[in-house]
């Protein structure tokens, strides 16, 4: 009999050195090609089988507290380290360990960490949306695994808080920033900011982006159906509010 895959099975521990204070360490992080991806979300929320990938996006360092999302790590200027040192690392107490994995709280917590960092930093509203975005889905994987009760709730409360930071924070980043942004391309921050304003019932702005991709001469025809599919959403969402 085939023994059971356990989430840690599909992690390694990533060395780093952190670009604050100097010091190497370690972070667990998804084996590349180990997970099998089921599909996304409508908002792009990413599903795997066998371990949720977002949980080792965050990356803290345990000597000083400085924290980003993988992507954004090692890029820091002279005036970020020095806010990092003096707004995060003084008050910062290490708190090493070494579990098997990460489970979702401890995940929120070190995205949030990232999210402080990102603030400090001033980095660009994209990156804080982002952070924000990549909250949000774990709170949802929290409640997905959590029975009916207080915490279920509270995980349901906050995925709503930082979803709505993070549609805010993209269309913002949208009308001040050039594509790509975190790695998506103009198509696609659109598509997941029309996705995001179908959740907040905000059908005017999904209508007007989703046009915006159909008609594209950029977009991807794969893209382009995507666009159509949740044009036919929001329509039905629209229509069975009047």
């Amino acid at each position: 009999m085939a023994e059971a895959i356990e989430e840690q099975d599909f992690l390694f521990d990533k060395s780093y050195t952190c670009p604050v204070c100097e010091k190497a360490f370690k972070s667990k992080t998804v084996r590349s090609g180990k997970a099998r991806m089921l599909g996304t979300d409508q908002d792009l929320r990413p599903r795997f089988e066998g371990v949720d990938s977002l949980k080792y996006d965050a990356i803290v360092c345990p000597n000083c507290g400085y924290a980003a999302l993988s992507r954004y790590f090692d890029f820091l200027v002279a005036i970020q380290k020095k806010n990092i040192q003096d707004k995060i690392c003084a008050n910062y107490k290490a708190q090493p360990k070494d579990d098997p994995y990460y489970t979702y709280d401890e995940a929120i917590n070190r995205h949030k960490l990232a999210l402080l960092s990102a603030t400090v930093k001033g980095t660009k509203d994209s990156e804080k949306a982002y952070t924000c975005l990549k909250i949000a889905w774990l709170y949802r994987g929290a409640s997905e695994t959590t029975p009916a009760g207080e915490k279920y709730d509270e995980y349901l409360k906050q995925e709503e808080n930082f979803l709505r930071s993070a549609f805010d924070g993209f269309q913002s980043a949208r009308m001040t920033e050039e594509a790509p942004m975190c790695g998506m391309d103009e198509m696609t921050v659109d598509y997941l900011i029309s996705a995001l304003a179908l959740h907040f019932k905000e059908y005017s702005t999904a209508m007007n982006l989703l046009s915006g991709i159909i008609t594209s001469t950029s977009a991807t025809s794969r893209m382009k159906d995507k666009a159509r599919d949740l044009k036919e959403e929001v329509q039905k969402a629209q229509k069975a509010e009047e």
